[in-house]
């Protein structure tokens, strides 16, 4: 898919696809949006010193790049299993600011998690573990058992198969008593998927431009 750069208002990149007229961010700002509701909302909830992380759309890798900074801020060893369909071609990522906004640090953690190969586990720094998947969960059941979801894919009026009760349920098929699912959406076919898949499911406050979030924890 064709991709066009834009600044969102904090001040950072986000992709704008014109064959599905959708932002991979929120205009407000897409590192703001991706602390507030995946790192500080989903990781900031998980308790003990490791995790493992199953990402829904790696898209442009700033989750993975916010969730590595985490971990070695925090010194908390993160596994992150990330799945791909749409891998963005190179020429695109480079262009990206994420890593000139999280300083040397940030810099080099962007090279490297873009620079992994797929398909394989890459120890990126000691604290986190990369394992970028070309995958469609549409027709592939995904492996292993996770701590916390990033379910990232695109809104449910632009790609409703990835917000289906199938895909849902796969998802939940992975992860444990205890385990937490944070997305953007609020849709209440969502909530109610969830739900019935035995999820306690609280929305959480938003970041700028949105009223509310989707956190939930499997019973």
């Amino acid at each position: 898919m064709d991709t066009i750069i834009k600044l969102t208002s904090d001040g950072s990149h986000t992709l704008y696809v014109p064959e599905l007229d959708e932002h991979y961010h929120s205009h407000f700002g897409a590192v703001t949006e991706s602390n507030h509701i995946f790192v500080n909302a989903g990781l900031g909830s998980i308790e003990g010193d490791s995790v493992t992380i199953l990402e829904v759309g790696f898209g442009t890798g700033l989750n993975a790049l916010l969730t590595a900074l985490y971990a070695s801020e925090h010194r908390i060893k993160v596994d992150y299993t990330s799945l791909e369909k749409y891998q963005l071609d190179a020429s695109v990522l480079s262009k990206l600011n994420y890593g000139s906004l999280t300083g040397e640090e940030g810099m080099e953690l962007f090279e490297a998690i873009h620079s992994a190969p797929w398909d394989k586990p890459v120890l990126i720094t000691k604290w986190f573990t990369l394992h970028k998947t070309v995958a469609d969960l549409t027709t592939e059941q995904p492996e292993g058992l996770f701590d916390l979801v990033f379910f990232d894919a695109f809104g449910p009026d632009k790609q409703p198969e990835m917000w289906s009760g199938e895909v849902m349920r796969k998802i939940a098929a992975v992860m444990h008593a205890g385990s937490v699912f944070v997305t953007y959406s609020a849709k209440g076919t969502l909530k109610r998927m969830l739900r019935e898949l035995g999820m306690e499911v609280t929305l959480l406050p938003g970041p700028p431009g949105k009223r509310v979030f989707t956190r939930a924890v499997k019973l």
